[in-house]
């Protein structure tokens, strides 16, 4: 069985999105068979693989509600190795929609426990909330991978979500670990990037992955094509950086 990764943070503007899709493609690139799954309304992991998220026939809203089932949902060979489970609009309201529903939580891990032999990485993105979609995604998940933005507030807001993964580990999913804390948007001309980073090793229990993402125009500009950045600008400080997460990653799992 593959492992399945959520990208968390209820933090928005960290890398969570950029991090997710180029995390995926870089695994897959590795000759990883990799499933990339939008938990985010806003569908832009989607898009970021060149999907039309509004022309989409089935998506995660209808694995929610049980109108399809998920080979049905899974757009196949997006990238060589990697498939997509989409998002898109559709999906701000299906709290709402779920409130009468039993075991809520657990819908989207049945549904990947379906197909998840057949990858060796699940990697999903999470929505920037701590929501019933997160929630999902948590339940789903073996492992939590933290993007934390290297600035003055980048531990604001990390010990409420290690709360909540940690609140989700004892009620729902005595699985889930936190896979890692990665340093993202880093500025090497700035001394406070590398004092943020310092920081949070001294004060910081979790593992911290040692790749750390630069601040690069180029993974920018990616998203606005449809393509991660190994595929955009393959030799790019960022395309780099992912590819040596993605070996890190691997290492790790090893």
């Amino acid at each position: 069985m593959g492992k399945i990764i959520a990208i968390a943070n209820q933090k928005g503007g960290v890398g969570k999105t950029t991090s997710a899709i180029n995390l995926s493609a870089a695994l897959a690139s590795l000759g990883k068979k990799v499933l990339a799954l939008d938990m985010d309304p806003q569908g832009n992991m989607t898009s970021g693989f060149g999907l039309n998220k509004n022309e989409i026939n089935h998506t995660v809203y209808d694995l929610f509600l049980g109108n399809a089932k998920i080979e049905d949902c899974i757009g196949k060979d997006v990238l060589e190795n990697l498939d997509v489970l989409p998002s898109n609009r559709n999906l701000a309201a299906i709290e709402i929609e779920l409130i009468d529903i039993e075991n809520k939580e657990y819908i989207i891990k049945s549904e990947v426990e379906k197909i998840s032999k057949a990858y060796d990485y699940v990697i999903i993105d999470c929505p920037p909330a701590l929501g019933m979609l997160t929630i999902n995604a948590l339940t789903t998940a073996d492992s939590v991978l933290v993007p934390i933005q290297s600035e003055y507030y980048a531990l604001e807001g990390l010990s409420e979500l290690i709360y909540t993964i940690e609140l989700v580990k004892n009620r729902l999913n005595p699985e889930l670990q936190i896979e890692g804390v990665l340093f993202t948007m880093f500025d090497a001309r700035t001394n406070l990037s590398t004092q943020v980073v310092e920081n949070v090793r001294e004060n910081l229990n979790h593992k911290i992955y040692n790749t750390i993402i630069p601040r690069n125009i180029r993974l920018a500009e990616a998203p606005s094509y449809g393509m991660p950045i190994n595929i955009y600008d393959p030799k790019s400080t960022g395309a780099e950086s992912y590819k040596a997460l993605a070996e890190e990653v691997v290492r790790e799992g090893e």
